[in-house]
């Protein structure tokens, strides 16, 4: 972490009362304001978020995601994600995984 990043109220350990006036057991003011998306409307999901939204193991869905032309993969870099959309209509095609 460089210099500025460590200045930043985010990544400050506060005591007591912070500069945003939280309670020592409250999150900063920015933390706080961070929304979560529900699963069912992402676009793309992580392995894990696809296992628990489909109920299946991490290590099928990332056998299914090594395989040449998965319609459902999409590479951001090394990291892969899965296509929401694509791997529910996956699902609802095939009789056996």
């Amino acid at each position: 972490m460089n210099d500025k990043e460590r200045n930043t109220p985010c990544n400050l350990q506060y005591k007591g009362v912070s500069i945003n006036g939280n309670e020592e057991n409250e999150l900063p003011l920015c933390m706080e304001n961070k929304v979560r998306v529900p699963i069912h409307l992402k676009l793309t999901l992580t392995i894990k978020e696809a296992a628990e939204y489909s109920n299946i193991g991490i290590n099928k869905i990332d056998t299914l995601l090594k395989q040449p032309n998965c319609p459902f993969v999409l590479f951001v870099g090394t990291r892969k994600l899965v296509k929401r959309r694509e791997f529910e209509e996956y699902i609802r095609r095939e009789l056996i995984i």
